[in-house]
C-alpha cells in the first residue's frame, strides 16, 4: 500500500485489489488536515461518485472540497468510473472490492475499527443508489446512508430515456443503453433482480439505518420522479428517511448547495463516535469543527 498527501487534508491511498484483479487501485481521503496528518481515529463516511466520475470529481469542485475538509469526520472517495459499486453483469466485482477490501483497509488505517456507529456511506446519482444498496445489503456495517439525486430505478431501466437530451456539444453524464446493460444486463437479468433497491428493502427492512434523501427541483423529470417515488415507498415500509427538495440540477453545484444538510445529518448520526475526537480538538485549544 502506498500513501501520499496531495494537499493538506487530502490523502491518496493506492493499494492492490484481488476482487478487481488490480495491482493498483486508488481512493482519496479528505479530513481535517491536522487530524488526518496525525492519523487520529475519526468516524468515516464513504462517498460514491456519479456515473463517469472518479475520486477527484469531489475535490476538483472547490466548494465541495472545502465542505468535506471542514467536516469533523473523514470522507473516503473510492472510484468505479463507468461501473457501479455492485458485482455486475460483465463480472466486475466492485461490491466485493468496497465491502470486503476497502472498508477493512480504511478501518485499520483511519477509522474506528469494528464500530458500525462510526461508518456511513452515501453518494450522488449512480453513487447514491449504490450506497443505499451497500448499506441495506450489509446490515450492521453502516450507521447511516445519504443519497443525493439517486438513480433508484436503474435496475428497471430499458432503452435510453435520455436519448432526446443527447446531441453535439452536450455533455450528458448518463449512460447509453449499451453502457447501462454492460453493468445491469438485459431486462430481467439476475443482476437487475439482485440489486433492485425496492426488493432489497423488502428482503431486509433497514429499520436501524438512518436514511437521508434529496433531489434538486431543476433535475431531470425522470430523476425527480424516481427519488420522490422511492421516498414514498420507504415511508410505506414504515421507515422514516429525512427528505429534502431544493433548487439545483443534476450536477456538483447542486451537491455543493445541499451538502451542508447531509453533513449535518452525518454529524447527528456520528454524534457519539465523534465525542472523543472533538474532546481532543478542544484540549488542543482549537475551535471545534
Amino acid at each position: 500500500m502506498l500513501e501520499r498527501f496531495l494537499a493538506p487534508g487530502l490523502l491518496e491511498i493506492v493499494h492492490p485489489s484481488a476482487a478487481l484483479g488490480r495491482d493498483r487501485k486508488r481512493c482519496l481521503v479528505v479530513g481535517p488536515p491536522e487530524a488526518l496528518g496525525a492519523g487520529e481515529p475519526r468516524p468515516v463516511s464513504y462517498l460514491l461518485h456519479s456515473w463517469g466520475g472518479n475520486a477527484r470529481s469531489w475535490v476538483d469542485h472547490p466548494r465541495v472540497f472545502a465542505l468535506l475538509q471542514a467536516a469533523p469526520h473523514y470522507t473516503v472517495m473510492p472510484e468505479s468510473f463507468r461501473r457501479w459499486f455492485i458485482n455486475d453483469h460483465e463480472g466486475w466485482r466492485y461490491e466485493d472490492y468496497l465491502i470486503d477490501e476497502l472498508v477493512p483497509l480504511i478501518d485499520a488505517r483511519l477509522g474506528l475499527p469494528e464500530t458500525p456507529v462510526a461508518r456511513a456511506i452515501g453518494g450522488f446519482s449512480m453513487g447514491g443508489c449504490a450506497a443505499f444498496l451497500a448499506a441495506v445489503r450489509h446490515p450492521g456495517m453502516f450507521n447511516a446512508v445519504f443519497c443525493h439525486a439517486s438513480a433508484f430505478d436503474a435496475p428497471g431501466r430499458e432503452g435510453d430515456p435520455y436519448a432526446l437530451l443527447r446531441g453535439p456539444g452536450r455533455r450528458l453524464l448518463m449512460p447509453t443503453e449499451a453502457e447501462h446493460e454492460a453493468v445491469w444486463g438485459p431486462a430481467g437479468s439476475a443482476v437487475r433482480h439482485e440489486y433492485d433497491p425496492y426488493l432489497a428493502v423488502r428482503r431486509s427492512p433497514p429499520h436501524q439505518l438512518r436514511i437521508y434523501l434529496d433531489i434538486g427541483l431543476d433535475d431531470y423529470p425522470r430523476m425527480k420522479q424516481m427519488v420522490r417515488s422511492f421516498h414514498r415507498f420507504l415511508l410505506a415500509q414504515g421507515l422514516s428517511p429525512e427528505y429534502r427538495e431544493s433548487e439545483g440540477g443534476h450536477d456538483l453545484d447542486f451537491i455543493a448547495a445541499t451538502l451542508p444538510y447531509s453533513l449535518d445529518f452525518l454529524a447527528r448520526a456520528f454524534e457519539t463516535a465523534l465525542r472523543p475526537a472533538l474532546a481532543m480538538t478542544a484540549s488542543r485549544g482549537e475551535a471545534a469543527p
